[in-house]
């Protein structure tokens, strides 16, 4: 991954879960790189096939289910699903 992706104590990323910390400026002729960084705070927990999309910033306890799409920050304890979950 591009991106810096920061992962705390006791958090839990499920298998083939993605988390991607870059992106592309469509509006950039050149379609240029930009890396986001993802934040995953202590206690997290995300589920199997998920995926955590550039810039995201997950607050302590928050989960993400199985094959959600988080594209905006979560917040502390919050349970998401789906896509866009």
């Amino acid at each position: 991954n591009q991106g810096r992706i920061s992962i705390g104590a006791r958090s839990v990323i499920s298998q083939r879960a993605h988390l991607c910390a870059s992106t592309h400026n469509v509006h950039d002729p050149r379609f240029a790189l930009e890396t986001r960084p993802i934040t995953v705070e202590p206690g997290c927990w995300v589920a199997a096939e998920a995926f955590v999309g550039p810039g995201v910033r997950m607050a302590a306890g928050a989960v993400l289910g199985a094959r959600g799409a988080l594209f905006t920050d979560a917040e502390p304890m919050a349970i998401y699903r789906g896509n866009p979950a």
